[in-house]
């Protein structure tokens, strides 16, 4: 019943930019905390950031400062800018939103995962 779609991975070099996008579709009805994680090769998936949908933003202490959340709720898409990209950004970054939909008559809240989209930063 949702989907989120994300885009604006690819390869940079180390100091540069990227900005991801992850809009979710659907019978939407609210969506509480939007969140971007990520997984490198041989390591564990982590929360990078998430929004609350008033907005309040934390960061995994390794981006603070270089990467920032946003989200625009009448799109139902967030944003992660990354700037100052490291090597060590490298990873597959998936978007999270814990969505409330409506099924059936029935309202339902469900976590759902984007598919993933590749960074890679170059040294």
């Amino acid at each position: 019943q949702v989907q989120l779609v994300e885009s604006g991975g690819g390869l940079v070099q180390a100091g540069g930019s990227l900005r991801l996008s992850c809009a979710a579709s659907g019978s939407i009805v609210s969506i509480y905390n939007m969140g971007w994680y990520r997984q490198a090769p041989g390591k564990q998936r982590e929360l990078v950031a998430d929004i609350s949908n008033g907005g309040s933003a934390k960061y995994v202490d390794s981006v603070k400062g270089r990467f920032t959340i946003s989200r625009d709720n009448a799109k139902n898409t967030v944003y992660l800018t990354m700037d100052s990209l490291k090597p060590e950004d490298t990873a597959v970054y998936y978007c999270n939103a814990d969505v409330i939909y409506l099924s059936g008559g029935d309202y339902y809240r469900t976590e759902y995962w984007g598919q993933g989209t590749q960074v890679t930063v170059s040294s």
